[in-house]
């Protein structure tokens, strides 16, 4: 372990901090997800617990969605083989494209054209599926402006991109945004699965969301929705959300003409699976066996998940010196997402904006936060995250940048770009929240 009281300590807690980071990223792998959940032997197709007879089908369509769709597709493909067809919607290209595939760029974290092209397209494939037809959907998180389509025709690209900012800056979190999401489009909400209805269908989840929400993974597409339009306004209201929306969507609101997503009662699902085979909680179980690996404790706790990240900051940083008195060195691994209220948007995001409150809380002290995106982009960022240290606020002065302005400006990647302390690993083609780890010697 590397002695605090030496110059080369805190630059060999950031490397331990990234190491355990590629750590994680390289074992909780969409591959090595799908070798342990799936498996097709001729023709028998094994997702978790249930089996797939493909030959017993008229037909077989993939839909696969998200920011990990690609991976996915190419993890289900080494499975099954090259029999399959369907519709693929990302927010990278492929490294190459699979035959007997429609491919589409979604834009993320806003939709764009192909956003909505994607959306028209599994519809019409999947209004054309019949009960002897199977519909294997692959669900990853990014999947809510990926995949998008107004509910209304009055409702332009332009308005749409503009009610996902709203959302996106109102400091509300993910489960509430996607509740107005999923009234606003007919791709999501169950909506996919009422369209594939009365097929048989079955959802492999790589999930970005709290496992107490599954439904909010894309804005569940394929699920029963949990969410009401009652929850709609709620959340409108909570974040005086109504009067930043464009007119055609505030027009919806103020006149109550929300509708109703299919509920758990609702019959489109009574042929329908889901299964979730990649989690944060598998991040969380691998950061914690690389950590140990360096000879450190190891402490989890996940209970600040969707806070404002000054208080998870706060919180978090308290527990570590706590622990820090009980034994050291120690690891305290933190999973989900904090949350930020963007007032004045700079470059980074939530991951940049934590990791720069932290370097602001630990000045002088022999503590390292590294906090990162397992889907390698962090906001309008294209780093992952951050790395800080108790040297951190010192270098930012002596290369004349000033920490706090570039808070208060939600400016942090530039920052850590110039410092080296950005984590660039570019788009992992996985998504599974993220994932913080604060070290203390």
């Amino acid at each position: 372990m590397p002695d605090p009281s030496t110059p080369g300590c805190f630059l060999e807690m950031r490397e331990t901090a990234r190491s355990i980071f590629r750590y994680t990223l390289d074992q909780a792998s969409i591959a090595n997800a799908f070798a342990r959940h799936v498996n097709c032997e001729r023709g028998l197709l094994r997702v978790r617990d249930d089996l797939y007879d493909l030959q017993s089908y008229s037909g077989v369509l993939v839909v696969s969605l998200g920011k990990a769709a690609n991976t996915m597709l190419e993890a289900l493909a080494r499975q099954v083989g090259s029999s399959l067809s369907g519709i693929v919607a990302a927010s990278v290209e492929p490294a190459s494209q699979l035959r007997g595939f429609r491919y589409f760029r979604g834009g993320h974290p806003t939709p764009n054209q192909e956003s909505i092209q994607a959306a028209t397209a599994m519809l019409r494939a999947l209004e054309a599926q019949t009960a002897t037809s199977l519909v294997i959907f692959l669900i990853s998180g990014g999947g809510s402006s990926i995949v998008e389509k107004p509910i209304d025709d009055e409702i332009s690209l332009d308005d749409l991109i503009a009610t996902y900012s709203a959302l996106v800056h109102s400091g509300a979190p993910i489960a509430e945004i996607n509740a107005i999401r999923k009234h606003l489009s007919p791709v999501k909400g169950g909506r996919l699965a009422k369209a594939a209805f009365p097929a048989q269908q079955v959802s492999l989840l790589v999930s970005d969301v709290p496992d107490i929400t599954p439904d909010a993974l894309a804005s569940g597409p394929t699920m029963p929705d949990s969410t009401s339009v009652a929850d709609c306004y709620r959340v409108a209201e909570k974040y005086d959300l109504v009067p930043q929306f464009p007119a055609s969507v505030r027009e919806l609101f103020e006149r109550h003409a929300l509708e109703e997503t299919p509920k758990s009662d609702d019959p489109v699902f009574e042929r329908a699976r889901w299964w979730t085979v990649l989690s944060n909680q598998t991040a969380i179980e691998q950061a914690s066996v690389a950590a140990e690996r360096a000879g450190l404790f190891v402490h989890i706790d996940n209970s600040c998940d969707d806070w404002d990240y000054q208080t998870a900051a706060d919180y978090l940083l308290k527990k570590l010196r706590e622990l820090r008195k009980q034994c050291s060195p120690v690891c305290l691994i933190s999973g989900g997402e904090v949350t930020v209220k963007v007032t004045n948007p700079g470059i980074g995001g939530r991951n940049h904006q934590f990791a720069l409150a932290c370097a602001e809380k630990i000045a002088g002290e022999p503590i390292t936060v590294l906090s990162a995106g397992t889907d390698g982009v962090d906001g309008n960022s294209p780093a992952a995250g951050a790395v800080v240290d108790g040297s951190t606020i010192e270098r930012i002065r002596e290369q004349g940048l000033n920490a706090r302005q570039a808070l208060e400006d939600f400016d942090a990647y530039p920052v850590f770009r110039a410092l080296g302390d950005a984590i660039e690993t570019g788009p992992t083609g996985n998504n599974l929240r993220d994932v913080r780890i604060l070290l203390a010697y």
